[in-house]
């Protein structure tokens, strides 16, 4: 009786199967390259590993015993069995898998959505079984994801001063000040540089502004981190603020907001950010590798 199966056995069992398929001992010969005695002592040696007779050969030719019957089934679905884990593991080696979190910048410019678009299309095109997820989110939150590793990749503005992140660039974005309908600079033929001064400015929480950023009035009674806050108290007519110049193209188009002194944009870096401390899979790599493709 067979206990554990060993590659001699698969070997006799195939063996097996060749000859029943060939129609005897004889028959058998020019398939396997091996002389009848030969093929005679590996049979018995299967029989004697089994306990039981396999087949018989007389006068009457080669035919199964019932169990011998049972076998060859039993046989010719293990050896398609082997032949299906055979290809899976091989498939698997040079196939990506896994789940790959991945977080954005809220309210991006549609020119990086596309670029994005086109990154996610290459890796698709890749031998690949991954479920991608998108997470939307200002920078503070993804910098917090980032480090209890609850994302792989973050696409955002970010101070770049986390130790614990490796950061590569990918795109700028210009921001600019603005106002209004309803606030005093937004029918001003003229905006000094005294008058925005006085004006009551949202101050930024982010993390990228420093002193020398960007222009900072003398007053301001407002305070916003998310690019829909800032808008808001921008749209109330009492405040100036910054707004990427993407964001804000819609609301000057329908009258609602005014540029002021374009001589004040500053320039935001978005950057990749990934945690030192997470070895990156072939996953991550290859998606990065597109993504920087993407945006190059």
């Amino acid at each position: 009786m067979l206990g554990q199966l060993h590659d001699p056995d698969l070997h006799l069992l195939r063996l097996f199967v060749t000859v029943v398929e060939a129609g005897g001992f004889s028959a058998a010969q020019g398939v396997l390259g091996l002389s009848q005695p030969s093929i005679s002592q590996q049979m018995a040696r299967l029989e004697t590993r089994l306990g039981y007779r396999l087949c018989s050969r007389g006068k009457r030719g080669f035919a199964l015993t019932d169990k011998g019957q049972l076998l060859l089934k039993a046989t010719r679905e293990l050896l398609v069995q082997i032949e299906q884990f055979r290809q899976q593991a091989n498939g698997a080696a040079g196939q990506l898998l896994g789940t790959l979190r991945i977080g954005i910048a809220e309210n991006q410019d549609s020119a990086v959505s596309l670029r994005l678009g086109n990154a996610i299309a290459r890796f698709r095109q890749r031998q690949e079984a991954v479920q991608l997820e998108l997470i939307s989110a200002p920078p503070a939150e993804m910098e917090r994801l980032l480090l209890e590793q609850r994302l792989d990749l973050a696409i955002s503005y970010f101070s770049g001063k986390q130790a614990a992140f490796d950061y590569q660039p990918l795109f700028a974005e210009t921001q600019r000040l603005y106002c209004g309908q309803g606030h005093p600079l937004f029918t001003a033929e003229t905006v000094s540089r005294e008058q925005l001064l006085e004006a009551d400015q949202v101050r930024h929480s982010y993390r990228f502004l420093q002193g020398t950023d960007a222009f900072q009035s003398q007053r301001s009674s407002a305070q916003a981190e998310q690019i829909e806050s800032v808008l808001t108290f921008i749209l109330s007519g009492r405040h100036v603020g910054y707004l990427p110049c993407h964001y804000a193209e819609p609301w000057l188009l329908r009258g609602m907001l005014r540029a002021l002194d374009s001589g004040l944009d500053f320039v935001v870096p978005f950057t990749l950010a990934r945690h030192r401390g997470q070895v990156p899979g072939d996953t991550q790599e290859a998606f990065v590798q597109d993504l920087l493709a993407a945006f190059a």
